[in-house]
Order: C-alpha cells, then structure tokens, then sequence
C-alpha cells in the first residue's frame, strides 16, 4: 500500500529510517527519469564518500571503540626488552574515522558525458554545521557558477537551510535553477499538509524538459521498502508540533 499521508510522510524523517529512504529515493528517481530521457542522455547515481575524524568526545557519547591502543608518549622507552631479546613496539592511535556515504543524481550528455544536471536531495549532514554541510555548500556553489541545470530536493524538517537565497518559511521545499538563467531560481514550498509537487527536470535545449512526480516517487519508494512494518512505532524527527500530530493520528492505523 502506499504511504497514507497525502504528502511527505513524517515518519520517514527518523535516524532509522532516513538513510535507506535516501537512497532509494534516489535510485527510483533515476529509474523514473532514465524512461524519459531518451537515447541521448543518462541518468546514473553519483555516490560520495566523505571522512570524518570523531574526537575522544565523540566516540565516549556514541559509543564507538577506538580504532588503536593508547600510548604515552614520552613514558616508554623507544625499544622495550622482551623475551628473546625482541623489542616490543611503542603503542600509537590511529584516528577513528567515521565513513558516509551520500547520493545524488546526475544527467549526463551520452556523448560527450558532460553533466547537464544535478538533482540532489538533502541529508540532515546538510544542514547541520559541520564539515559535511561545508563540503556541501562548496559543491553546491560551484555547480551553481557553472552552466549546469541544478535542483534541491528537501525532504527534511529542521535544520538550517542551505543558502544562498532565503527561502519562504515551509516545511519541505523543491528548487530549481536552469543553467540558462544564473540569478533566478524556482521555488516550490510545500507543506506539511501538502501534496508533493510534479517539478520539471530540464534538459539540453532543444530537448523538452521531463516530469519527476514526487509524490507518486514517495509512494513507490515506501511500498518497495514496506515502510509501514516499522516506521510507526517511533515517532518524526523532529517531533511534530501538537496540532500537527494530532492532524496526522487519522493517517495511522490503530496499534494490534
């Protein structure tokens, strides 16, 4: 069945959930668009992996075991005697490094393979300060100072929007800024309570933009993964307001 909400689904904004529901939404999106493209392009998944050190701090509130073991420096010998006269090694720390990987999409010119556009979808790292939302907002200027077709899909509450510009005030929003007209962006503020818009994904001119139904996108992706086994038994992040969560219980099937 499909998602009951006519529109965004809170409930796939939980840490549990949200990963998956990213990644799938970007490669049913591609699966869609690659139908409508023709012979002339491509639409392939374009996956980035980012590295971040996590401080002692980190790794104490998360959990997470230490990669190596802790040395003194300064209170070992450099060469310790050991039996059979082999020296034991001083004992360092390597780094613990926490790996992510994230997913956008890109339309490519078949032949030249020259990318003609990018269509992202925001993650929490996003719009969280950070060394993620920095590489992030690095990638997205310079796409934007670039002759490329670029559109930012948020389907996430909270946070702090990317910028520039300054957005209407919503709960989720589409944009898009065609290569031909550097200053001018199309907004699509949504809602909460709001169907998910169609928005055009344009081309090279002459070729006619393509349609990506976001709505109709969400509702593939929830019955492919089968969302509602899990997703309502914790609750959106972040929490809804009261009159909201109170609007969304008539999407919810009562507890068995």
């Amino acid at each position: 069945m499909p998602s009951p909400f006519p529109g965004m689904n809170p409930y796939l904004e939980q840490s549990d959930a949200w990963e998956d529901f990213h990644q799938s939404f970007i490669t049913h999106a591609r699966d869609i668009l690659a139908a409508q493209v023709g012979p002339n392009y491509l639409v392939k998944v374009e996956v980035r992996l980012y590295l971040h050190e996590i401080s002692t701090e980190e790794r104490g509130f998360f959990g997470r075991a230490d990669v190596g073991l802790t040395g003194t420096p300064g209170k070992e010998p450099l060469h310790a005697a050991s039996e059979g006269g082999i020296a034991a090694p001083v004992q360092l720390t390597l780094p613990t490094v926490e790996m992510r990987r994230t997913s956008a999409l890109e339309i490519q010119d078949r032949r030249r393979r020259r990318v003609v556009t990018v269509i992202e979808l925001l993650s929490p790292t996003n719009k969280t300060p950070g060394t993620h939302r920095d590489e992030y907002l690095a990638k997205r200027a310079l796409i934007l100072a670039e002759r490329t077709h670029f559109v930012e899909i948020d389907l996430r509450r909270g946070g702090e929007r990317p910028g520039p510009p300054k957005l209407p005030r919503c709960d989720y929003y589409a944009l898009l800024r065609r290569a031909e007209d550097w200053f001018t962006l199309g907004v699509w503020p949504i809602g909460l309570r709001d169907r998910l818009p169609v928005i055009p994904i344009p081309l090279t001119a002459p070729d006619p933009d393509v349609l990506l139904d976001l709505q109709a996108l969400l509702h593939r992706v929830y019955d492919a993964a089968q969302y509602g086994k899990y997703i309502y038994t914790e609750s959106p992040e972040p929490p809804l307001p009261s009159e909201d969560q109170a609007w969304a219980q008539q999407f919810l099937a009562p507890p068995t």
